[in-house]
């Protein structure tokens, strides 16, 4: 019988008895606060002025170009990568090499189209290349660096023009050569230093050498440019 008594008593019963004065308000709050942003976070990008957009950019390719000029074992080119500054290196070059002579009088179009189709294609069988012998950057970090380490090499372009619009004998075969020369090891050594340590040590010769020829092309490209 007590078994009975006790499961026929009601389940909440003792709330019954529970009274709220009339001077005390049901209320409550339900809302969950969300933390305050501190000065330390970054400002989105969204809501930046174009200004300071294209400043930052430009701030950030003229630290990799740094980079390039005093090659050192840095994450930093490959961490922060960026496609800007190789495009502007690109279409400096390309646009330095137009107008040269050659057989055609209308070949002028094809150089531009050329050294974007060696550039950009060439840097792509080169990550590839890396990328099957277990290389550990990604396919557009390997962009980046080849991209960016062409500087050197349209540095000696732009020297180049200036030591034609003055003579084009011996003399400045000479100088150019030295000037190509120097600008092509600068751009192999820079872009070894950064992807050397990605590649496996006994497979470092073989990722090393079409970043050479790369190189020794566009490096060649501009050694035997004479203005029309």
């Amino acid at each position: 019988m007590a078994d009975v008594e006790e499961l026929n008593k009601p389940l909440f019963a003792g709330l019954s008895d529970v009274s709220i004065a009339d001077d005390i308000p049901v209320e409550g709050q339900i809302t969950v606060p969300v933390n305050s942003s501190s000065a330390n976070d970054e400002i989105s990008t969204l809501d930046e002025p174009v200004k300071d957009t294209i400043l930052r950019d430009l701030k950030a390719v003229g630290q990799k170009f740094v980079h390039v000029l005093y090659p050192k074992k840095s994450s930093a080119l490959l961490r922060d990568w960026d496609l800007w500054g190789p495009l502007l290196l690109c279409v400096s070059l390309a646009l330095m090499l137009q107008g040269g002579s050659v057989d055609s009088k209308d070949d002028g179009g094809p150089q531009f189209a050329e050294v974007f189709v060696i550039v950009w294609f060439g840097s792509i069988i080169i990550t590839v290349n890396s990328k099957l012998l277990g290389g550990t950057i990604s396919f557009f970090q390997s962009l980046c660096v080849l991209g960016y380490c062409i500087l050197p090499l349209t540095a000696a372009m732009l020297v180049c023009r200036l030591v034609l619009l003055s003579s084009s004998g011996i003399t400045s075969f000479i100088v150019r050569l030295v000037v190509v020369s120097a600008s092509f090891g600068w751009s192999t050594f820079a872009s070894t230093a950064f992807l050397a340590d990605s590649q496996p040590p006994n497979r470092k010769a073989l990722a090393i050498y079409p970043v050479f020829l790369f190189y020794f092309v566009i490096g060649w490209m501009i050694l035997t440019f004479s203005p029309s």
